[in-house]
Formats: C-alpha cells, sequence, structure tokens
C-alpha cells in the first residue's frame, strides 16, 4: 500500500500492483465496498497486462482499512459511508493518485460507484488520457458534461439500479462516446463475488476496456 496526499492535505492508501516502471498506468476505482479482496484482484489482472496499477481507498476520508462483502450489510455501510465523502473530495484522491505516476499516460477504470467517478474524472478533470467506466449508477445525472479526454462506458441490460432510459439518454447526450449494454446482464456482472456475475459479459467488457487503454495511452 503506498501513502497519497490530495491536494487539501488528505492523506490515504492506494493498493499499488505491477512494476513502478511500467510505461503505463491504470488507476482502479473501488465500489461501494472499499478496497478489497475483489478489487485487488482486478488491479493485479490488469497490471499483468503491462500496467502499474493503483487503486486508491477513497472511503480513508472517513474511515482507514475498509473492506466490506457483498451482502446486505455490506451495502448498507458502503453506502452510508459514500454518502459521506463530497465528490469533490473524492476527485481530488483520483487526482492525487494520477499525479502518483509522474506524467506516464495513465487511464481510470471504475466499477458501480468507481463507475461514475471514472466518467466524473474523465469530465471533471484533465489528468486522464482515457475513461472505462461500468455501471455507474450516477452518470445519468451528469451525462451532459464534456469529457476532456476518450470515455467509454458499460452497462447491464437489466441492471436495476440504471434503467435503459438512463442508457438511452446518455446515448442521446454523448453519440461521441462508445456506451456498451450487455444483454441480460445485472449490476455488478463484472465482480466474480457477486451472483449476478456474468462471465461471458466480463470477459467481453475488460477486453473492450483493455483495447481501448492500448489506443489511447500512449
Amino acid at each position: 500500500m503506498l501513502q497519497l496526499t490530495a491536494a487539501d492535505g488528505h492523506k490515504f492508501s492506494a493498493f499499488e500492483a505491477g512494476n513502478v516502471n511500467a510505461p503505463r498506468g491504470l488507476v482502479v476505482v473501488q465500489e461501494i465496498f472499499g478496497v478489497n479482496s475483489h478489487i485487488r484482484a482486478v488491479a493485479e489482472r490488469l497490471a499483468g497486462f503491462g500496467y502499474r496499477v493503483l487503486a486508491p481507498a477513497l472511503f480513508d476520508r472517513v474511515e482507514r482499512n475498509v473492506e466490506l462483502g457483498y451482502d446486505a450489510e455490506g451495502i448498507a455501510k458502503g453506502r452510508a459511508l459514500r454518502d459521506q465523502i463530497p465528490e469533490a473530495q473524492s476527485l481530488l484522491n483520483l487526482e492525487a493518485t494520477a499525479a502518483a505516476f509522474g506524467g506516464k499516460p495513465v487511464g481510470i477504470i471504475g466499477y458501480c460507484w468507481g463507475g461514475t467517478l471514472a466518467w466524473l474524472s474523465a469530465c471533471k478533470t484533465d489528468k486522464f488520457w482515457a475513461a472505462s467506466g461500468w455501471y455507474g449508477a450516477g452518470i445519468a445525472a451528469q451525462k451532459d458534461l464534456t469529457p476532456t479526454c476518450p470515455a467509454q462506458l458499460h452497462f447491464g441490460e437489466i441492471d436495476h439500479s440504471i434503467p435503459l432510459s438512463d442508457i438511452q439518454a446518455i446515448r442521446k447526450a454523448q453519440p461521441g462516446i462508445d456506451v456498451y449494454v450487455y444483454e441480460g446482464a445485472e449490476h455488478g456482472f463484472g465482480c466474480d463475488a457477486r451472483a449476478s456475475y456474468s462471465r461471458k459479459d466480463w470477459e467481453l467488457a475488460e477486453l473492450r476496456s483493455l483495447a481501448f487503454f492500448a489506443e489511447h495511452l500512449r
């Protein structure tokens, strides 16, 4: 775990994977369950494709060392922690994480809450070369923002927290970006710790994300 400092002086930890001298970097943004074993596994897997990967602990703003499960108790606590952190503070953490790569090309990929934050990082900061957001329920409310870097979005067709009408509105507002919808997939389809996990949809979405980063992180 690295210790990083945001522009407002907040010190937070970030899980690190991969070669520190890798020519490209990725920021992996957590769900509402903290930098738990799943997020660490994601970071390790993506590092295997030649990236240095950092996964910042965004909950350090209110509670450190948070690792939650995917049961009702974990969901309730994760939502409560998330709701205590202003969006602007999370973006400061993500900007500081991007800065830790020392100017090398860096992308951002996020899941659930992190999917929304990946989108906001693409639009409200200028620190990233590319952004991939997976099933971010807060994207529709800020669909009219203008990305400062290439972006792509991934959604499940039957995600009960993100209706198809929201996805259609995002597509209408952002005709220049790829918005993928996975038929029959639910919220969290990319997490093998969830009952909603769909291996085929995860594999395709990750392949698309990796190809996207390979194209833009140069």
